[in-house]
Order: structure tokens, then sequence, then C-alpha cells
């Protein structure tokens, strides 16, 4: 019988008390259940994929370090899942459960050094209940790119500071570095570990040893090459960081951002009640050492709190926080596990599976209906195929040579580039500085194919379109709602007018 787990309720030839007698098991079925179940369900019904995957896609094909928003790393990992499956379809559906579920794993092991195997499963099968394990993760950006280095840096600076090997310090500096290709924001919990490792005196005693230091060589080595990028695009990512911010705080309520967090644990304080964990029972005689917890509440809740609390003054995009709930099982396991019998745990994997199981069945019932019944327009409901397809054969009928740039509407020319044969390149807002790939001889050499919704001629692309002919197709997208038209101008090799119309490109930092 596992310890900490009575053996009520646990008949010993059954499934159940093997997975308890093996919470690996339980673990891999768990990462299993949110892979099936959140890869096929979207790929099934989402005709394109969310905006910032059709982003990710056009961007990661230009292999560069970084664009304008973040690093590219997302971009990479997307582009070399279409590499390998030759699919936009269902690879970075599959791609983002496979960082959800590596998330689970980092958690569990974190959660084993510190509260034991059984309370680390506790912990993981509460993660599903959290609103942002679940229904936002078919996009995968940045926020969801960044999850599993959040739980890895974790993991390893706790195992690193309580003397496990210089290797534990090596991998964190590696580890952390990579970690900033996700998303700079990978640099807030690297403070909060610089923070503990000075403030814990065990953690701190390890800076006397040559590791540490190592490992921060491990780490500016990694990091060498995002600082110069950063450098060379004129700091453009902390321009659009705080465009956002500028944003969000003009078209958002103040509390808007603590209340989409709040929102999104709901459903995990839901469970904690189901579960039984919430209940009164006496206070354990071995609690939970105190430098384990602080560094919980610190590295799991920390970060959290700062940017809620900094949301009240700045601006602060909904999907931010999304990683800094790693832990959140992790700190109520610490303070309410001698709760944990085998009922409790029953109750947490039951409500764990419904929650992966009814989510998904959720998703793909709002996303179908929104589509096709109530003719809401979002990202994922546009005919991406089609739309690619028609960009190829208006640009071949129109010049020669391969479709070698889109632009004009930048959402809409990326999906139009999206599953083109000839793999274009986006021209993003029609801006050199955001799509610095995009050269004036590379455009007077190849031309351009524009795209825009509507028919009318855009005031904004008027200068660049001149006489060209223009093509309307309508395209349907709903099973109610009207076909929607697309425009398309294949802007011919040699037009000498285009560079004159460059860098007029504008952007809207809320898309």
């Amino acid at each position: 019988m596992p310890a900490g787990l009575p053996a009520s309720g646990v008949d010993s030839p059954s499934a159940w008390a093997v997975l308890l007698r093996h919470p690996l098991y339980l673990l891999a079925l768990l990462c299993l259940a949110q892979i099936f179940c959140w890869t096929l369900v979207p790929a099934l019904v989402d005709p394109a994929p969310p905006g910032d995957v059709v982003e990710g896609f056009m961007w990661g094909r230009e292999w560069v370090l970084l664009t304008y928003k973040h690093p590219q790393l997302p971009g990479w990992l997307l582009e070399i899942s279409h590499l390998l499956t030759g699919s936009f379809r269902w690879p970075q559906y599959l791609l983002a459960q496979l960082t959800i579920s590596s998330t689970f794993i980092l958690v569990y092991l974190l959660a084993r050094d510190m509260l034991g195997q059984n309370r680390a499963l506790a912990a993981v099968l509460l993660m599903p209940s959290v609103y942002f394990f679940g229904w936002p993760t078919p996009q995968f950006n940045h926020d969801y790119a960044q999850m599993p280095f959040w739980a890895a840096i974790c993991w390893l600076l706790w195992r690193a500071g309580r003397g496990s090997g210089p290797g534990w310090w090596l991998a964190l500096g590696l580890v952390s570095g990579v970690g900033l290709y996700a998303k700079f924001s990978t640099g807030l919990l690297l403070v909060f570990g610089a923070l503990w490792l000075l403030s814990d005196a065990r953690a701190r005693s390890r800076l006397a040893t040559p590791w540490p230091w190592l490992g921060l060589v491990v780490f500016l080595a990694v990091a060498a090459p995002l600082a110069i990028a950063l450098y060379r695009l004129d700091f453009l990512p902390l321009t659009y960081f705080a465009d956002r911010d500028a944003w969000v705080t003009e078209h958002r309520a103040r509390l808007y951002y603590i209340g989409v967090q709040l929102a999104g644990l709901s459903g995990f304080l839901l469970v904690l009640a189901i579960s039984g964990l919430l209940r009164r029972s006496p206070a354990p005689e071995r609690p939970v050492e105190r430098g384990t917890l602080v560094y919980l509440l610190w590295m799991g809740i920390g970060p959290a709190v700062l940017v809620m609390a900094a949301s009240l003054i700045t601006g602060t995009g909904e999907a931010w926080g999304a990683p800094m709930y790693n832990l959140v099982g992790v700190v109520v396991l610490a303070v309410v596990g001698h709760r944990l019998g085998a009922s409790e745990m029953r109750k947490l994997a039951i409500c764990a599976f419904i929650c992966i199981v009814t989510m998904s069945g959720a998703y793909a019932a709002i996303r179908w209906t929104d589509c096709n019944l109530r003719g809401r327009m979002d990202a994922v409901c546009w005919p991406a195929q089609p739309i690619s397809d028609e960009a190829e054969a208006v640009w071949h009928a129109a010049a020669p040579g391969r479709l070698d740039i889109v632009g004009g509407d930048t959402n809409l020319a990326m999906l139009a580039g999206l599953d083109a044969y000839d793999k274009p390149s986006i021209f993003t807002d029609l801006n050199m500085r955001f799509a610095p790939w995009i050269t004036r001889q590379r455009l007077l050499d190849h031309g351009m194919l524009m795209v825009w919704s509507g028919r009318g001629v855009p005031p904004r692309l008027r200068a660049w379109l001149g006489n060209v002919p223009v093509k309307t197709v309508l395209f349907n997208w709903s099973r109610e709602a009207p076909p929607v038209p697309i425009s398309f101008a294949a802007i011919p090799p040699g037009v000498r007018n285009l560079p004159a119309a460059i860098d007029s490109g504008t952007r809207d930092p809320g898309s």
C-alpha cells in the first residue's frame, strides 16, 4: 500500500489499486488523455488554426531569432512540426499538448522531491481543472511554449539549491537560457529564482562552489545571440510590449486581468471542494518543511501575484499569466496534503479526466456553433485551405514565377500564404521593420500578392496597387452566415512604384 494513503476504499485486485501503487501509470494516462482529446477535437472542428498559430507558422519559416513581438522558439517548433508531417491541420495541436503534458511531468518531478509521489500525483491531477491547461491550449503561442520551461526551472533550481550535484546547475543555466527564446517573460521567473537563491541560506552556500557560476556562464552563452538580435532590432519587442500595454489599459477595465485569473482558477477551487481536501482535519504530525513551503509560495505564487498587482497600474494580456499557475496544485498539497486519502485521490482522478473530456467536448460544441449557427467569425472559422488555393491560382494566372510574398490585410494574408505550395513570406503590415526578411530588391524581383477582406480597395493599399486588377471571391464559411468576400491583387515583379509605399504600414497593438 502506498505510504500516506489509507486502505479504506481500495480493493487490492482492482486496477485502481495498481494505479495507486504505480503513480507514474496514472500520470501517463492523464497525459495521454490530455494529448488525445485536445489534439483530436480542435483538429476536427477548426477549419483554420488560431490566429497566433498562423502567425507562428508564417514567421517560423523565416528562421529568425526574434521578431518585433517575441523570440521565435514557438515559430521554429511549429515549422519543424510542419516539416515532419506536411500538415497545418493537426501537428500544432499535438505540439501544444506535448508542452502541456511535459509541464505535468516536470511539476510531478518537483512535487515528488518535496512531498512524495502520492501528493505529487494529486497536485498534477488538480492541473486540468485550471482553465489555462485546457480551453486556450489549442492556440500554441509564446505563453504556452514557456510553460514547461517555467516548471523545469523551478525543479532544477530546487535540486541545485539543495546540493544535488553540479549537473543540476549546468542544466539550470541551459534551460533558463533556452526559456528566454520561448518568451522574454521567462526572465521574471529567473528574477524570483535569483532572489530565492540569495535569501535561502542552504542554497546561498552553494555560491561558494564553482558550479552555480558555470551554470551562469552557460545561461549567458545561450542568451547572448538573443540579446544581440534584440539590439539589432532596435529593441522593438520592448516597444511592442509598451504599445500592447497601452492598448489593454485603454480597452480593458482596471480589474479585468485579475478577474480573468480568478475565473480561470474557479474550476480548481471547485475540484478541491469536491475532492474533500478542504474539509477540516487534525494538523499533521510532521508538516512540510518551512523552507519547502516558502519556495513553493515564492516561485509558484509570487510571479502571479506580482503581475496581478501590476495589472492595476499597467495593462496585462489575459493569457500572459498562463505559466504562472504550474505549481498552484503543489502549493495546495503542501498545505492540505495530510488530508489526502484513497477516496480523495480517486475523486481527484475522476475530476481530472472529466475536466479533460468535458472541456474539450464543450470546446468542440461552442466553436462549431459559433462558426456555423451564430455566424461569429472567429479566427478559427476562416476557410484556410480554400483561401490559400485561391491565392496561388490568382498569382499564377497573373504573374510568372513562384508566389514569394503575401501582404495587405496581415491576418488574411497569412492565411493565404499558410498552405500555399510556394510557401511565401508574410509582409507584416507592409512594414519592413516588422518583416525584415522583406527587402526592396526582393519586392522588385518577385512582386507580391495583396489580400484583404471586402470588395473595395482600402485607402492604405491604393498607393501599392495603382491600376493592378483586383479579383474578389466569395468564400463559404458558415451554415447560416453569408459568404465572406476576399479580394486578391497580384503585383507582378518589376513594378517600380512599390518602394515609395514601403514603411507606410501601421499595426494595431491589440491584435
